[in-house]
């Protein structure tokens, strides 16, 4: 009997093709370009860590719109590892940070649903950060304003998705240089990490 709520297998999942199909790279010294066809359709990495993937969501509520998740399969938040919750939490700040610069945009949305029951669509932990650009004040009224799980979402344009793929990458590489300016020592002797 066909169950909704299953999760597909982990050969199916889409978040673990990209996780699969891009390489980890130090985020403070990211590549200018990332080849986007390397899965179907397209994915915009913007971050790539042993732990973590990052990309560009196909469908964005607004520009910008990325999505966050653990490179192994996991399909609730409570199915990370320690490990990769303190690493999710880190990178949710780094992202908020280069998202912003990257698109102008100072207000957004964070999200993780978890089931179906709370509106998972990809049975895959993973966060949404989503740019709020502010339509009313700026007199863009006519402009579309989509709330999350409501309204018409657009397709990602694959040029658009590329330059501001790189600009997320070079902006978050310059976050974390800004945070810590000497990557191998916090000040202690000790070598660090994120």
């Amino acid at each position: 009997m066909f169950d909704p709520s299953a999760a597909p297998p982990v050969d199916e999942c889409p978040f673990c093709a990209i996780a699969a199909a891009h390489a980890p790279y130090d985020p403070r010294r990211p590549p200018a370009s990332l080849n986007a066809e390397l899965t179907t359709p397209p994915s915009f990495v913007v971050l790539s860590t042993p732990l973590l993937v990052a990309f560009l969501d196909i469908m964005p509520l607004s520009p910008g719109h990325l999505l966050l998740c653990p490179r192994p399969h996991r399909p609730k938040l409570t199915d990370a590892t320690p490990a990769e919750a303190r690493e999710l939490g880190a990178y949710v700040r780094v992202l908020s940070a280069a998202l912003a610069r990257a698109t102008g945009v100072d207000d957004w949305n964070v999200v993780q649903n978890n089931g179906a029951a709370a509106s998972q669509v990809v049975p895959h932990v993973h966060y949404h950060l989503i740019p709020r650009p502010e339509i009313r004040a700026s007199g863009r009224l006519s402009e579309s304003f989509t709330m999350f799980g409501k309204g018409r979402r657009e397709e990602l344009d694959d040029d658009d998705a590329e330059r501001l793929a790189a600009a997320i990458r070079r902006e978050a590489a310059a976050v974390l240089a800004e945070e810590m300016p000497d990557e191998d020592s916090d000040g202690s002797g000790r070598k660090t990490k994120l």
